[in-house]
């Protein structure tokens, strides 16, 4: 099978989807001379016009605005964020209406729109080109939560976020973007809500999400020869598929959880919870969780000591071992 970057992935699905339906289109800045933040959207224009790649003045809140008019009118907009911080200026749109709308309108209104931004450190971003704000969006029921970590689901799940009709949150790691992997060329989607083992293994569960996982396989290929064997549960989207991890856990007994949001009320705080509460009975020791220290992330190396580490989730691993 042919491979392709992450990145590629991401502008073949929307390709697709844009020829698929004609009331999908993509706004956002610096998309038909740029290709957007990862480069995705690049040569689209070419092919679509720009009436259906819309560039937009530096606005967060109006890009979330048009796409949020434009779903309830009935296209089916994707809005290019760049950077995941920036989610936090359009918060009422995105918090406040956009989750609401349907529920509000007794379903007689529908936001179908997709929000891409890319998230995550270790790219020396500083404090407000960093965050992995997943945990947060995660308060707002009516969003859906998409962050794969392969080229392969990050295509099938740009296609299926575009074809859902919930608001959606499609992260994108930076260190992933130029990640290959294999892709196939017919068509497939990726279902939202499904999480996946990346690795079986019989000692230990890892759960991690986005650039936790490629660091999780890492570790489990380098602890291998010491004859640990570590199965990666990848989390992939939200709401959560609490029975792919919960088998996993029930399994190995052992559970070690990572993600890049805050440690503190985090994605790891809600799966250790679930754990705890459905699968107690299993476990061998206590579930350990990793995420990033609250702290102000800084900018250039000291973030090293501010961001999960592989060397913590090896730690982590042999504590419950």
């Amino acid at each position: 099978m042919r491979e392709i970057t992450y990145a590629e992935a991401l502008g073949e699905g929307l390709r697709e989807e844009m020829r698929r339906d004609k009331r999908v289109f993509i706004l956002g800045q610096d998309l038909t001379l740029r290709g957007g933040t990862g480069g995705w959207t690049e040569g689209l224009v070419k092919e679509f016009g720009e009436a259906r790649i819309k560039d937009t003045p530096i606005s967060e809140t109006a890009i979330v605005g048009a796409a949020l008019g434009a779903s309830i009118a009935g296209m089916r907009p994707i809005a290019d964020m760049q950077v995941a911080d920036f989610l936090f200026i359009p918060m009422n749109e995105i918090a406040l209406t956009a989750t609401q709308t349907r529920c509000l309108s007794g379903g007689q209104l529908s936001v179908s729109m997709v929000l891409v931004a890319a998230m995550g450190g270790y790219v020396r971003g500083g404090a407000e080109h960093s965050r992995s704000p997943l945990a947060t969006f995660m308060h707002f029921p009516g969003l859906k939560i998409v962050f794969p970590a392969t080229p392969y689901d990050a295509k099938g799940l740009l296609k299926s976020s575009i074809r859902d009709n919930n608001p959606v949150l499609f992260f994108e790691h930076k260190l992933l973007q130029k990640e290959k992997g294999p892709v196939p060329e017919t068509e497939y989607v990726v279902p939202l809500s499904q999480a996946e083992v990346k690795r079986k293994g019989t000692d230990v569960s890892v759960i991690a999400t986005s650039y936790m996982v490629k660091k999780s396989l890492e570790v489990a290929e380098q602890l291998e020869k010491e004859g640990i064997s570590v199965e990666i549960v990848d989390v992939r989207s939200f709401p959560l598929d609490k029975k792919t991890i919960l088998e996993s856990v029930r399994k190995t007994g052992r559970a070690v959880v990572i993600d890049e949001d805050f440690k503190t009320a985090g994605v790891g705080a809600e799966i250790n919870m679930i754990i705890c509460e459905e699968a107690f009975d299993s476990l061998k020791k206590p579930v350990q969780r990793i995420g990033t220290k609250d702290m102000v992330l800084p900018y250039g190396p000291l973030e090293d000591y501010i961001l999960p580490s592989s060397e913590e989730l090896i730690q982590a691993i042999r504590r419950v071992l």
